[in-house]
């Protein structure tokens, strides 16, 4: 039988496990701390737990599935991208990126993915599965970890890796019910932001659930023959509807929204889209992230320059669009947005 993975549990979940176990409710909160707070990595050192229930422990539980395998560090050492190999063999990659006053991981929550936007190497790879809450957990407690040793923690959690997060929304949304926890790990919620291409009825569960985590919308297109040429997931749900949706998430939260938008080469990266883009995002509480594409196998056309780049920024900013230019890292080692692929 399969060992029950103590980070896929929610709180109520560990002290229901514990009191099936025979043990009394308060040892729960004790795991709990152990895990999230003292980022035991094993549990044999949650030594605030008697040695026979340790054993016991041991015997259904663990504290770890996913085996970290390569790992990838950038020339400018701002970046490490590391591999993990799940139990049933499949692959997904998480990626810290180091800033001044920040530490933001880059989580996945699924392997592969089945979207299939043309000019991201993980919609290149296709779709494995969906990764578990723990799954999820365990790769931010991974790098807590290696971080605490040098003083450092996690600040930030974007889940923009491999995977579309509201594909696999019950998971996603326990493990950041998990890190959210007072209790525990305790990371904020406007610390956190899930990106999605778009899936409406997700975007409106989301909506009603009146989350402070951050949304973020790929959207790399203004018109629906664009857009569903680059991303096939356009054809189910096309931009009026995508639109639409955002503007009723933004209404019903009052939170603002990020537009993501990866700039490519004559594309989607001139003057008259920009002006476009600009029109149909009035009104809305907003802010777009300009990403100049990240190169990948599969996909031949380049990404735009920094001189257009700017010139499509600027356009937006002239017509009052809140707009910045996403700095990019990890590129030397296949870890910018829209790089991960798992093909070691």
């Amino acid at each position: 039988m399969d060992k029950i993975h103590l980070l896929s549990l929610s709180i109520s979940q560990l002290n229901e496990m514990i009191q099936l176990i025979g043990e009394p409710a308060y040892r729960s909160k004790q795991i709990w701390q152990a895990v999230y707070c003292q980022k035991s990595s094993a549990i044999q050192e949650m030594t605030a737990l008697s040695s026979s229930l340790r054993v016991k422990l041991e015997e259904t539980c663990t504290l770890s599935v996913l085996q970290p395998s390569a790992e990838a560090r950038s020339t400018d050492k701002q970046t490490v991208k590391q591999l993990f190999i799940t139990p049933d063999g499949n692959k997904l990659e998480t990626v810290w990126m180091k800033y001044n006053e920040r530490d933001t991981l880059c989580i996945s929550t699924q392997s592969g993915c089945a979207m299939g936007c043309t000019f991201c190497a993980t919609g290149q790879m296709g779709f494995s599965r969906n990764l578990t809450a723990g799954e999820i957990v365990e790769q931010v407690l991974f790098f807590e970890r290696k971080l605490n040793i040098i003083e450092r923690k996690v600040t930030n959690i974007v889940f923009m890796g491999m995977g579309e997060p509201f594909h696999n929304y019950e998971e996603v949304m326990k493990a950041i019910q998990i890190l959210g926890d007072e209790t525990g790990y305790n990371l904020g919620s406007r610390r956190m932001t899930i990106s999605t291409v778009g899936l409406i009825p997700q975007i409106k569960r989301f909506s009603a659930e009146r989350s402070q985590v951050n949304l973020a919308i790929s959207l790399h297109a203004i018109d629906d023959p664009t857009r569903s040429k680059m991303m096939p997931v356009n054809r189910k749900y096309p931009i009026d509807d995508l639109l639409a949706a955002c503007k009723e998430y933004v209404d019903n939260t009052h939170r603002r929204i990020s537009f993501e938008w990866a700039l490519i080469e004559g594309v989607n990266d001139d003057i008259a889209t920009a002006k476009k883009l600009a029109i149909r995002l009035k009104g809305i509480l907003c802010h777009v992230n300009l990403i100049q594409l990240n190169p990948t196998r599969y996909f031949a056309v380049r990404g735009s320059n920094k001189t257009r780049a700017l010139e499509f920024m600027h356009t937006l900013q002239e017509a009052g669009i809140p707009v910045s230019i996403r700095l990019r890292r990890g590129i030397d080692i296949n870890a910018g947005c829209g790089q991960l692929a798992s093909s070691q």
